[in-house]
């Protein structure tokens, strides 16, 4: 047996009053204090305050403490009670005492000293509820500060990759020579040229002369180390300084650069930063949406929301854009492999459908974004005013043609070509029935086909990727 750290001559000739000793320290300092005997029986229990802690702890006296405790506490009583026993005192230990209802239990840090050798154990417990709960009030606000702490950074992530898609220049430079291959919309603004005469220009020529050897330096060395890099440099004619930032990409056994030139600054904390960003993104009238590389989208501004006609982010999160844009499953795939292959691409004519089933004629550029490993794509969606039209008024199949004919650049020639013969025939066929008084044997004869022909040109079945939008689901 260990030596006692409390002498038991010390304590013994206190153990008669053990009642009235439990009574003072709940009174002086404590929650609850139990009189136990040496073999760990409740002899009395004492509890302070007006209300008890434990209201029918006095139905404990007669039962082994044990007994009293969660099943994953007992263990730390046969502890206290052995520690108590050898040294005559214990350390802290936190027991909980289960409840009559089987409602939650009662943490409650129990220390103990036994008043003399083989004498009554005196057990001093604080009650750890209103400790528990201060420490769970704080986990809650620190978590809720993360939360909005995290809420912050992904709605700054968020505008910066809108605010890129719809602003940034981005130029695809081959890494061999430093020319320029494609340019987008973008650059074109920026440095006031058309694509066609930024292409085949050094990379640096848009800069000022003292700015055009750091930014070939830039490209060196995004092009050497395989990583991304970045710089600040001066636009020829211009007073504010830019961001240039350099991404290497390899299209087969080629390396690329994309070089993305972001014009406008925005200085201030991080809270006006968000502001800036998001009311520049809100306002543009350009549809902006960023999707993974397969073409889920994973940000929209509210522009592209207000053009398929949704209230919600949520309502087109995830979902393919192919959904509202009029291209077949193969041309957007072509569409996508293009931006990943070689960076851009111009706008293209297309069509939208919005959640009522309404098109539109639209524009789409596309630029390729890197993160690290992450890439995403980013889509610009122009609205075009229909252009006026006499034959609007006079020839449906000529409005049908030049419908067809305003999709060049997002459908092949040949689904075009086919789509263009359901259209005459269907045409043909209602000229012909309008002619004959409705009369389908007459209007046969008159085109030199059977009845059975007439029907299934009247409703013909529409080729891939014509007529209506493949996986359009509004």
């Amino acid at each position: 047996m260990s030596k006692r750290l409390l002498p038991a001559g010390d304590l013994q000739g206190l153990s008669p009053w053990a009642t009235e000793l439990a009574q003072t320290f709940v009174l002086l300092s404590s929650d609850i204090a139990l009189v136990l005997d040496d073999k760990g029986v409740i002899q009395d229990v004492a509890q302070g305050g007006s209300v008890p802690m434990a209201p029918t702890a006095h139905e404990w006296i007669g039962q082994p403490w044990a007994d009293t405790v969660t099943g994953e506490t007992r263990d730390k009583i046969a502890l206290l009670m052995q520690e108590v026993s050898s040294t005559g005192q214990s350390r802290k230990r936190e027991i909980n005492h289960t409840s009559r209802n089987g409602g939650a239990s009662i943490a409650v840090s129990y220390t103990a000293v036994q008043l003399g050798q083989g004498g009554p154990v005196l057990a001093v417990g604080r009650d750890l509820r209103s400790t528990a709960a201060i420490q769970q009030r704080f986990l809650d606000v620190q978590q809720e500060m993360e939360r909005g702490y995290w809420r912050a950074r992904q709605a700054e992530s968020r505008y910066r990759l809108l605010f890129q898609v719809a602003t940034d220049a981005v130029l695809v430079v081959d890494a061999a020579d430093m020319h320029i291959l494609e340019a987008n919309q973008g650059a074109s603004a920026l440095f006031e040229l058309g694509a066609e005469q930024i292409v085949g220009r050094p990379a640096s020529f848009g800069f000022e002369r003292h700015s055009r050897g750091p930014v070939d330096e830039l490209l060196q060395t995004a092009r050497r180390s395989g990583q991304p890099a970045e710089i600040r440099a001066r636009l020829a004619g211009r007073a504010s300084a830019t961001t240039v930032l350099a991404t290497p990409f390899r299209v087969d056994d080629a390396m690329r650069l994309l070089v993305r030139v972001r014009n406008i600054e925005v200085p201030g904390s991080a809270a006006d930063l968000n502001t800036t960003l998001a009311r520049l993104v809100d306002s543009t009238s350009d549809g902006v949406v960023v999707t993974d590389p397969s073409g889920r989208i994973l940000v929209a501004n509210p522009a592209f929301l207000q053009l398929v006609e949704l209230a919600t982010e949520t309502q087109v999160k995830g979902r393919p854009l192919m959904d509202w844009i009029g291209v077949s499953d193969s041309r957007l795939e072509e569409l996508i492999v293009q931006v990943r292959r070689e960076g851009v691409t111009r706008r293209i004519a297309s069509q939208l459908l919005t959640a009522n089933a309404q098109l539109s004629e639209v524009e789409i550029s596309a630029a390729l974004l890197t993160e690290g490993d992450q890439e995403s794509i980013g889509f610009t969606i122009h609205h075009v005013a229909p252009r006026p039209s006499l034959v609007h008024a006079l020839d449906p199949l000529a409005v049908t043609i030049e419908g067809l004919t305003a999709r060049l650049g997002s459908t092949s020639l040949h689904d075009l070509l086919q789509e263009t013969v359901q259209m005459a025939r269907q045409h043909f066929v209602r000229a012909a029935l309008q002619r004959c008084g409705q009369d389908r044997a007459a209007a046969a004869l008159l085109l030199g086909i059977t009845s059975d022909s007439l029907l299934q040109s009247q409703v013909p079945s529409p080729a891939p990727g014509a007529g209506e939008l493949p996986g359009a689901s509004g």
